[in-house]
Formats: C-alpha cells, sequence, structure tokens
C-alpha cells in the first residue's frame, strides 16, 4: 500500500528542474519499494508532461502553469475512471485509479476554497468592474485567467456566481 505521507511536498515553490528531479527520485523509491501503483502514476506523470514539452510551441520546455495543468488533466481522468469503476461495481479497479488519483494530487498546490477563494476574486471582481448576474461571463473571464492552477473552475464559477448575487 503507498503511503502518501512520502511524497507530499509543497509544489508552490517548486520549478520544472525540481519537479523533474522530484519525479526521478520518487520512481527510483517506488521501484525500489516495489509500490507499481505509485510506480505506474508517477510514469503517467513523467510521460504526459514529455508529450506536452514536445508539442509544437512548447519548445522542449513547460512554464509551471502548463505543469498544473497537465497534472490537473490526469488527476480529472483519474477521478472519472475511478467513477466509472465504481458504478460499474468495479471496487478492485476504482481502488487503483484512487491510489494513482492520491500519489498525482500529491503534486498539485493546494487549491484555494471557501473564504480564501472569494478573498481572491473580490479584487479581480472590483476590477471588472461586476456588479450583477449579467456580468458574469466578463468575470469569469478574468478570474478563471488569474487563478487558473489555483483554484477549481467549478469552485471558481460557484464563488463567482454567490459573490454576484446569481
Amino acid at each position: 500500500m503507498w503511503n502518501s505521507a512520502r511524497i507530499i511536498h509543497s509544489y508552490t515553490t517548486m520549478s520544472t528542474e525540481t519537479l523533474d528531479a522530484r519525479l526521478s527520485e520518487d520512481l527510483k523509491s517506488a521501484m525500489r519499494a516495489k509500490e507499481t501503483v505509485r510506480l505506474e502514476a508517477i510514469r503517467a506523470i513523467r510521460t504526459a508532461l514529455t508529450m506536452e514539452k514536445s508539442n509544437a510551441g512548447n519548445g522542449g520546455s513547460l512554464t509551471e502553469a502548463q505543469e498544473v495543468a497537465v497534472l490537473q488533466r490526469l488527476k480529472k481522468q483519474r477521478q472519472e475512471a475511478a467513477d466509472i469503476f465504481n458504478q460499474q461495481n468495479r471496487a478492485d479497479l476504482a481502488q487503483v485509479e484512487e491510489e494513482q488519483l492520491a500519489v498525482i494530487s500529491a503534486y498539485l498546490p493546494a487549491m484555494l476554497e471557501g473564504a480564501d477563494l472569494e478573498a481572491a476574486l473580490k479584487p479581480l471582481l472590483a476590477q471588472v468592474g461586476a456588479n450583477g448576474p449579467g456580468d458574469f461571463g466578463k468575470a469569469m473571464g478574468v478570474c478563471s485567467k488569474a487563478l487558473a492552477g489555483k483554484a477549481e473552475g467549478k469552485a471558481v464559477a460557484d464563488a463567482v456566481k454567490r459573490l454576484l448575487g446569481a
């Protein structure tokens, strides 16, 4: 069984090189410990990052925002797969996806939620001049860009709706 406390760390201060180094170290330790689920998750992360780096326009490197986007995409894929397996009463397969989800989540920065999210949104809404429900689209354009990788998109939308009285 994989122990999530082993790789929990502060991603927010990591650079691209640090993430690559951390993934390499975690890959080696997973190999040594024969933790197959953790090993598969780390390999999936490294593969997705390498594929993203090789896309035209990235020039062989990624920004932290791009790395976070890749990790969020992998997280969403694992969550959707686990949900499907649970609906099909395949708890064995769902458990593997959930364990990989935990590994991937450990590399993501902590997401803004609740009062912290609303506190981050208020100045953005004031900057845009959004006052009511009719300004939702205009506000979301600015807020989603400003909080990309810092908050879940659905959480941002719900908080903006709440703040605008929609």
